[in-house]
């Protein structure tokens, strides 16, 4: 459940020029767990003693969710309350707005009509049902192959027959963990939806490489497998960036819930039918099957592209590019300011580091 409604209240408090870079941090430091908890449980023998370590040290960063004691509030939602003057601080001390722009911006949010508590089929009403289907298709496309993989990445390389398997779980682990820091970038640099499209494009053209070699030498495998993994974990950023900004800000925490749901649906028949279909088609058919998966996500990224602008109350006319919703998905996000980034990333620090205990639950 965490992880259901841990990205729009980090968005309704992120710089725009900065929130690709924070909302794709989740996932990073996500990543970080996974793999630290995949190599642990691969080169630590389980025994008695063993087992009981490894069981409390699920306890170690579920404690840091202590650190957010204290983060404040989304202006905006301060704002609608009748709380103006303490959205306005919020918005000098963490947002570096101006007295002007801050008290303009919370006067207009707590003059806006106020609509009554948003429903689920909300999400479907027309101009909306687009963008929810969307969000719904791209986040399982993208999620159905990578937890099955990685889930039973042991058995695929044994069927795959790749010699020195536990050193390639390895140095696949350290492709995930690299592209994942990487992948902050381009998501950051690049509009969401160019970073979609090529990123699908990519993993399926992986999958696919691996589903004609699967018969080939184990260094033929790897080179595809390698470059899947690394570009996987990059493009697995986008889905903490992506659904956040699809949905206006009535519908953003039940819509960014809803994508969230349906993808972990999506990667639990993953994680069903892949062992399954291992031991009865092969590793090379069970590549194919999930490359068509990631080509259907191509197919739709392409054609339906979610959003061409933002879909939140445009701000006063104060406000400058960065205290906006952000950039249309399709271009790229403004050139930062020097110096705002590491600032940013202190104020919010102890927000991120909530996603830490997810992988340890």
């Amino acid at each position: 459940m965490r992880r259901l409604c841990r990205a729009p209240p980090r968005r309704s408090r992120s710089p725009a020029r900065l929130r690709g870079v924070l909302l794709g941090s989740l996932t990073v430091l996500w990543t970080v767990g996974y793999v630290l908890a995949n190599v642990l449980g691969t080169y630590i023998p389980i025994n008695g003693t063993t087992a009981y370590w490894l069981l409390a040290s699920g306890a170690v960063p579920a404690l840091l969710v202590l650190l957010r004691i204290g983060i404040p509030e989304s202006p905006s939602w301060l704002a609608t309350r009748g709380r103006a003057a303490e959205a306005a601080r919020i918005r000098r001390t963490y947002l570096g707005q101006s007295e002007a722009t801050a008290t303009a911006a919370d006067a207009e949010a707590a003059a806006a009509d106020q609509p009554p508590a948003a429903l689920y089929r909300e999400l479907f009403t027309p101009g909306q049902a687009t963008k929810t289907w969307f969000g719904v298709i791209f986040y399982s496309a993208q999620v159905l192959p990578y937890f099955a993989i990685y889930t039973f990445m042991p058995q695929i390389l044994a069927t795959l027959q790749i010699s020195g398997a536990d050193t390639q779980n390895l140095v696949l682990n350290l492709a995930l963990l690299l592209g994942g820091v990487i992948g902050l970038w381009p998501v950051q640099r690049l509009g969401r939806r160019p970073f979609t499209i090529g990123t699908f494009a990519i993993l399926t053209l992986c999958l696919a490489a691996m589903a004609v070699l699967s018969d080939a030498s184990s260094g033929a495998l790897m080179v595809p497998f390698l470059i899947y993994t690394f570009v996987m974990a990059g493009a697995s950023t986008i889905t903490q960036v992506y659904p956040a900004e699809l949905f206006p800000t009535a519908l953003r925490g039940s819509g960014v819930g809803f994508l969230n749901g349906t993808s972990r649906v999506a990667s639990a028949i993953g994680t069903f039918v892949l062992p399954v279909s291992l031991s009865h088609f092969g590793a090379g058919w069970s590549m194919g099957w999930m490359a068509l998966v990631l080509l259907f996500g191509t197919v739709v990224s392409l054609a339906w592209p979610g959003r061409r602008r933002p879909v939140t109350p445009s701000p006063p006319r104060s406000c400058t590019t960065d205290d906006r919703d952000g950039p249309p998905l399709g271009a790229a996000p403004p050139h930062t300011r020097r110096g705002g980034h590491s600032c940013a990333l202190l104020r919010l620090l102890p927000d991120i580091f909530l996603c830490l205990p997810s992988w340890a639950s």
